[in-house]
């Protein structure tokens, strides 16, 4: 019998792709939320998040935060947060060279191999082509509008995206 495959990882950001900057008149506000910046999210979110083909991972400064304040909001469990190590000063230099994100070289190494989607409101070229560079395994680098959020068609790429990998 063979091994069942690991589920692709999905690093999901909170400000930008499910807190949008804008004015979220595309947003229905949840009744029960009582801070005004939560209140942007949008509880429809969750189950779309959950029925993805993926294992969900926190990949925010918000860090555990995300699974007290974001997560039941949107009806999610607890998911694996990824923790942002200081980076090198020599790292940090080479980074701004090349232009990534700080975020870039921490979820290819959390990844460890594993195929996965990057969703996030600052990735760039430059992101793209390290990880296509130094990621063995398929990888998506799906930048959202921060101030729009995710929207029907992201979901629609991303659900098409991990069905094919």
């Amino acid at each position: 019998m063979s091994e069942p495959k690991e589920l692709p990882l999905l690093f999901l950001d909170v400000d930008g792709p499910l807190l949008p900057f804008g004015d979220g008149s595309q947003r229905e506000p949840s009744s029960t939320t009582t801070d005004s910046h939560l209140m942007r999210l949008d509880p429809r979110f969750g189950p779309r998040l959950a029925a993805l083909p993926c294992e969900l991972v926190w990949a925010t400064t918000w860090e555990e935060t995300a699974n007290t304040d974001i997560a039941p909001l949107l009806g999610l469990p607890p998911l694996p947060v990824v923790h942002w190590p200081e980076p090198s000063d020599a790292q940090e230099r080479e980074d701004q060279w090349f232009g990534l994100h700080w975020k870039t070289r921490t979820l290819a190494a959390w990844a460890g191999g594993r195929p996965f989607i990057w969703v996030d409101d600052e990735i760039t070229d430059a992101d793209r082509d390290w990880v296509s560079t130094n990621h063995p395994a398929p990888a998506f680098l799906h930048r959202i509008a921060s101030s729009r959020g995710l929207t029907n068609e992201d979901f629609t790429v991303l659900d098409q995206w991990l069905r094919a990998t």
